[in-house]
């Protein structure tokens, strides 16, 4: 492969992941949550009971970060941190009935998100996409290990 076509792979990667989180969090904006949230309340409703360090982990998320976000979750009565009956100083944290309607709510905006960006697209090249997509993820996520990580584990 040439590396005119490797650069211009790069830069549609990442113009394509610039506009599309922008039209995300636009569609997410009209449903009054942010994307950031979003991602936040799928991944309890997928593993509820994960630890404030487990889901900033998970996130890929420096600790911080994620209590900022969890605070205004917590505030919104979406989410509710338990305290973990194996460690006094950690947290579990938990969907409330809000938070879990909302995330299911949420669903129905995932899939119109991807049938509007996704349409005239052949499954086969979305399928082709997706492998070539994982691949250069496992790539960086490998260059990124010796070097201390990028902030995508």
């Amino acid at each position: 492969m040439s590396l005119d076509l490797k650069k211009q792979f790069i830069t549609q990667l990442i113009e394509s992941s610039r506009f599309l989180r922008n039209y995300v969090d636009h569609r997410a904006k009209s449903r009054g949550t942010t994307r950031a949230q979003w991602i936040v309340l799928f991944r309890l409703r997928e593993q509820e009971g994960l630890s404030q360090v487990d889901l900033a982990d998970v996130l890929e998320l420096q600790p911080i970060s994620l209590v900022r976000l969890l605070d205004r979750l917590v505030e919104h009565g979406l989410v509710e941190r338990r305290s973990d009956p194996r460690d006094r100083r950690a947290n579990r944290l938990f969907l409330t009935a809000a938070g879990r309607q909302l995330a299911d709510d949420l669903d129905s905006l995932r899939d119109a998100i991807a049938t509007d960006v996704l349409q005239g697209v052949p499954a086969a090249t979305v399928e082709t996409s997706l492998k070539a997509l994982r691949d250069v993820k496992e790539r960086i996520k490998t260059l990124a290990e010796p070097a201390g990580g990028i902030a995508a584990k």
